[in-house]
């Protein structure tokens, strides 16, 4: 038999096996998801680090409010404004926070961006060896196999100490922005035949200076591109033990294995698009309906192409409008309102008022689109990534690196919440699963009979 026909074999056997009852998952009172029935998270775990806010209970009524997101019981909001009012970058200092539980004196924090900039550069041969000759056409890819690669070239990778602990997740943080780079710089190369540039990353620049310095021909970048990065790198992170790549993380790590199986597991989860990968397929989706709205300023035209996507007969045919609603977040995401402030400022900068006004129309009609489509008046609002894509373009970065960016921010809430793990956790995490399998008896091999292929229709 033909490998093809082979695998359409395997395929169809799946789809006559794998045949569980929809109606079993109520009947068992599953939590699908990891979400109670109300749709907030099954407490699983106890965290420090990041909080979410984004309802109230009165009675046994959820009550949406407006979000708010803490970092270490800090308001993202006054922790933003913070170093904005100072006009200094804050990622940093957010990875002290987030790492240590408290907000660095000056020396603390010029000491900690000290060894941030020594630990940036690569190990010797890591970019010839790791990077150059296995080149990714997807970057976050390419990343998890770098964080993969890592512990090949540490002398102590399964040292469990929390002093080796923390020296592993300094040097991820500071490395992150050179493995993106040099991801994207690989695949630019060998895969869309442009031309290849290794700059070698400062140890005087911030993390935000850094990316953009990397991943540039000219190596040049405004103060304005650079702040609005280091922004987005804060506001990405840290949400929280219960998103899902740190929730992976958790679970890896309760495992005792070492920080970069559980690191590159996180990346695999961000990857997807209904995670970090969700701010792709929100620019793509703006560029359908860029292409097909003639006037993006008509609330009547833009919510005509809205109906189309909700019922799956345009863009992606999933019903999704992405970048809208949030699995916690309700009447507003805090990330969001921020991100949002300043691409609007970005926006007259760069000229591109008028797309910045689609993106808002859009945000505004949404919810009542998805009413009258739906019949669902679940409360939603615009997510970060709703934002974040857009406010990359206007950064000139590429999109190839989008999810990267996400993934460089929020490693530092990965390594916090490890570190946390293997402080607290003392328990392999195991949820259950029910097994609603009918007993079969075994049938010797000779007196078996082939079934009938059934075609999916």
């Amino acid at each position: 038999m033909k490998t093809e026909n082979l695998y359409g074999k395997f395929e169809n056997l799946i789809n006559q096996n794998y045949q569980i009852d929809p109606e079993d998952y109520t009947r068992y009172n599953v939590k699908r998801g990891l979400r109670n029935s109300d749709g907030t998270g099954v407490l699983v775990g106890l965290t420090e680090i990041g909080d979410v806010h984004a309802y109230v209970w009165e009675g046994d009524k959820k009550v949406p409010v407006e979000g708010k997101l803490y970092y270490r019981g800090i308001e993202i909001k006054d922790f933003v404004q913070g170093f904005l009012s100072e006009d200094r970058f804050g990622f940093e200092e957010c990875c002290y926070l987030l790492l240590f539980g408290e907000l660095p004196d000056r020396k603390s924090l010029e000491e900690f961006t000290e060894l941030l900039g020594a630990n940036r550069k690569l190990p010797d041969g890591f970019v010839e060896d790791m990077i150059l000759k296995a080149p990714s056409n997807d970057i976050m890819n390419k990343l998890a196999r770098s964080v993969l690669a890592s512990y090949s070239y540490d002398d102590n990778a399964e040292d469990q100490s929390l002093r080796n602990l923390i020296r592993q997740c300094v040097e991820l943080i500071a490395r992150f922005p050179a493995m993106v780079a040099y991801g994207y710089q690989a695949k630019a190369c060998y895969y869309q035949n442009k031309s290849l540039y290794i700059h070698r990353p400062c140890s005087h620049l911030s993390t935000a200076e850094n990316v953009l310095h990397m991943i540039r021909p000219d190596m040049s970048y405004t103060d304005l591109e650079a702040k609005m990065l280091d922004l987005a790198l804060v506001l990405h992170a840290e949400h929280g033990g219960g998103n899902n790549s740190t929730f992976v993380a958790h679970a890896v790590t309760s495992t005792g294995t070492d920080i970069y199986s559980a690191v590159a597991a996180a990346i695999g989860s961000l990857k997807g698009p209904q995670h970090g990968g969700a701010n792709l397929k929100v620019m793509a989706m703006m560029e359908e309906i860029k292409s097909n709205v003639k006037d993006w300023s008509s609330e009547k035209e833009v919510a005509d192409y809205l109906v189309k996507i909700l019922k799956k007969e345009a863009f992606d045919r999933s019903g999704l409008i992405y970048g809208m609603g949030h699995a916690v977040y309700t009447l507003s995401d805090p990330r969001t309102i921020l991100l949002k402030q300043f691409a609007e400022k970005l926006a007259r900068e760069k000229g591109m008022e008028e797309e910045f006004g689609l993106y808002t129309l859009i945000e505004r009609i949404a919810p009542e689109v998805f009413y009258s489509v739906k019949k669902n008046d679940k409360v939603m609002c615009a997510n970060v990534d709703f934002y974040s894509g857009f406010v990359y373009k206007m950064l000139n970065i590429p999109i190839d690196i989008y999810t990267a960016i996400f993934a460089i921010g929020r490693i530092a809430g990965w390594c916090a919440h490890i570190i946390e793990e293997r402080k607290h956790g003392n328990r392999i995490i195991r949820p259950a699963y029910k097994c609603v399998a009918k007993p079969k008896e075994y049938v010797k091999l000779d007196q078996r009979q082939p079934k009938q292929a059934v075609k999916n229709h």
